[in-house]
């Protein structure tokens, strides 16, 4: 199988809700909207992938499902997105395995890990 592009389907409670999580309070970009109404669908930039945002679901979150985003500063991220209103699970906290991450949660209790990795961590620092 030769995979040509990928994206996360997240179908909301309140669609509107969670785009304006994901647009206004993270910030992500769009890449592409289709469709009308209050369930029209949104593409986002996810850094090498993409998050879609469309229909609709009362089904609470799976305790399966987290997203994974990385970010260049875990600190500033916590201050943005703690400005911005967003759920804080966690605040940064550098882990045993030398990433700093930190926990946030969109609307609908899905979790989302905020990480960083410090210049001197093997994923970027090769000696």
């Amino acid at each position: 199988m030769h995979v040509l592009s990928s994206r996360i389907l997240l179908r909301p409670r309140d669609p509107e809700v969670s785009r304006d999580f994901y647009g206004r309070t993270l910030g992500l970009a769009v890449y592409r909207e289709f469709g009308t109404g209050p369930e029209r669908g949104t593409v986002y930039f996810l850094g090498g992938g993409f998050l879609e945002v469309s229909g609709r679901s009362d089904a609470p979150p799976s305790e399966t499902l987290r997203l994974w985003m990385q970010v260049a500063d875990c600190a500033e991220a916590y201050e943005e997105v703690s400005r911005s209103g967003a759920v804080v699970l966690r605040p940064p906290v550098q882990e045993p395995w030398g990433l700093i991450e930190m926990w946030i949660a969109d609307p609908d209790g899905h979790r989302i890990v905020l990480t960083e990795v410090p210049a001197d961590h093997p994923l970027r620092y090769r000696p």
